[in-house]
C-alpha cells in the first residue's frame, strides 16, 4: 500500500472518529429524537385584535364585532375560514346548523357536492321552514345536498362541522352574517378523528335515526379523549346531562374562573360559582345584557354577592358561553348554562385542559371584559 493511499484511509477513519462523537454528544444533550407526530404541540397565543391560530392540533378564532357595524368591514372573518375548511373536503361535510345564511359557505357546501364529496345537513325545523329566513337551505336542497329539520318543541342549537371524518369545527358561532361581524363568538377547529367520531356519531342520530332533543339517547361516543397528548372532554346534550359534567370542573378551581356567558340561568352551574368565591377563588364575568336583569339570570344573585360581574358592552350582542378555569381548564361549545340548554335542545360541548388554549381565550375574556366596563357610546 503506497504512502499516499495509507494517509487517506487514516484521515478517512479520525473523520469517522469525530462525526460518531459529534452524534453521541448531541444525543446526550438533546435526548433522542421524536417522530414530529408525537412532540409536543406548541400553541401561539391569540392576540386580541385578530382570530388566533396554532400550528397544533388546533386552531382557535374569534369574531372582532366592530360598532357602528359597516359592510366594509365584513371581510377576513370566520365565514372565510370556515368555507376554506369545507373547501379542503375530499370525501365527505356534514353540518349541524342552528342557522345559516353566509354566501361563502353556502357555496363552498355546493362546490363540495359538485366535486363529488358527500354533504349532509342537520338543522333546526323551524328554521329550515322559515321561508323569510331559509334562502340558503332552499339552495342548497337545489343542488342535491340532502337538509334534515328536527326538535320542534325546543331548538337544534348545534353549529358544528365534521369534514373529511378527521377535522371538527365548533363553538358559539352560528353561520350567519349578524354572528360574523357584530356579535362576540369563538370558533375552534380540531383535528382528530377520534372526535370526528363522537361529532358524526351524534350527527347521524339527527340526520339518519332523525332522533333530536330527549329522543336521543347516549351511546356510539367517548366522552375522554385524549389529543396531542392533552386532556379533552365531549359531550352532548342532552344526552350526556352537561351540568353535572361542568359543576364538578368549577368546584375543583383553587384561584380563578372567568365566564362569558349569552344566558346563565342554570341554579346549579350559578351556585357551584358562587360557593368558589366565598372560599375564596378571583371570579370575574360578563353577561349578555339581554335577560340578564330577569330573574332567572343568576346575574342579580352574583352582583348582590359582590362578585365582578359587568353585563357587556357589545350594542350587539355577547354570545359567547365560556368558563375558563384556573388559567387552565377551557369550557365552550355550543351549550348556554340553562336548563333548556341542559333538557331540551340539542347542543355540543367540549372541556379542554390546555394551558395554552386557555390563554386564548383569557385574552378574549379582557378584550369582552374591558369592553363591558367601557362600552362604547351609542
Amino acid at each position: 500500500m503506497s504512502f499516499s493511499t495509507k494517509m487517506v484511509l487514516i484521515a478517512a477513519v479520525v473523520l469517522l472518529v469525530i462525526c460518531f462523537t459529534a452524534c453521541v454528544a448531541a444525543f446526550v444533550l438533546l435526548g433522542p429524537s421524536v417522530p414530529f407526530a408525537q412532540q409536543p404541540q406548541l400553541t401561539q397565543v391569540a392576540q386580541p385584535s385578530q382570530p388566533g391560530t396554532n400550528g397544533g392540533w388546533y386552531q382557535v378564532y374569534f369574531t372582532l364585532p366592530k360598532y357602528p357595524d359597516k359592510e366594509s368591514d365584513h371581510h377576513g372573518g370566520l365565514d372565510e375560514k370556515l368555507a376554506a375548511l369545507i373547501n379542503s373536503a375530499k370525501t365527505s361535510v356534514d353540518m349541524a346548523s342552528y342557522q345559516l345564511d353566509l354566501p361563502n359557505v353556502t357555496q363552498a357546501l355546493i362546490d363540495a357536492k359538485q366535486r363529488g364529496a358527500a354533504v349532509r345537513i342537520a338543522t333546526d325545523i323551524t328554521t329550515l321552514d322559515d321561508q323569510k329566513n331559509n334562502a340558503a337551505y332552499r339552495k342548497l336542497q337545489q343542488a342535491g345536498i340532502p337538509i334534515v329539520g328536527g326538535n320542534p318543541d325546543a331548538i337544534m342549537h348545534n353549529k358544528f362541522v365534521v369534514v373529511d371524518k378527521s377535522a371538527v369545527w365548533l363553538g358559539s358561532w352560528n353561520f350567519t352574517e349578524n354572528d360574523t361581524y357584530r356579535y362576540n363568538n369563538d370558533a375552534v377547529l380540531i383535528r382528530s378523528p377520534e372526535l370526528a367520531k363522537n361529532y358524526t356519531v351524534t350527527f347521524e342520530k339527527m340526520f339518519i335515526d332523525k332522533k333530536f332533543g330527549a329522543q336521543r339517547k347516549p351511546g356510539g361516543t367517548t366522552p375522554k379523549l385524549t389529543i396531542g397528548g392533552v386532556a379533552v372532554e365531549n359531550y352532548f346534550a342532552p344526552e350526556d346531562k352537561v351540568v353535572e359534567k361542568i359543576v364538578p370542573r368549577l368546584q375543583a378551581a383553587s384561584k380563578t374562573i372567568d365566564f362569558m356567558a349569552y344566558s346563565f340561568t342554570d341554579d346549579d352551574l350559578g351556585a357551584a360559582v358562587l360557593a368558589r368565591a366565598q372560599a375564596g377563588v378571583r371570579v370575574r364575568g360578563v353577561f349578555e345584557t339581554t335577560g340578564s336583569e330577569t330573574q332567572y339570570s343568576e346575574y342579580g344573585k352574583m352582583k348582590k354577592a359582590g362578585l365582578d360581574v359587568w353585563q357587556d358592552g357589545n350594542p350587539y350582542l355577547m354570545h359567547h358561553k365560556v368558563f375558563i378555569v384556573d388559567n387552565k381548564t377551557v369550557v365552550l361549545g355550543s351549550f348556554n348554562f340553562s336548563q333548556n340548554a341542559e333538557t331540551q335542545n340539542d347542543e355540543n360541548l367540549i372541556i379542554v385542559d390546555d394551558p395554552s388554549l386557555a390563554a386564548q381565550f383569557e385574552a378574549e375574556f379582557t378584550r369582552v371584559y374591558d369592553q363591558a366596563k367601557n362600552p362604547p357610546k351609542k
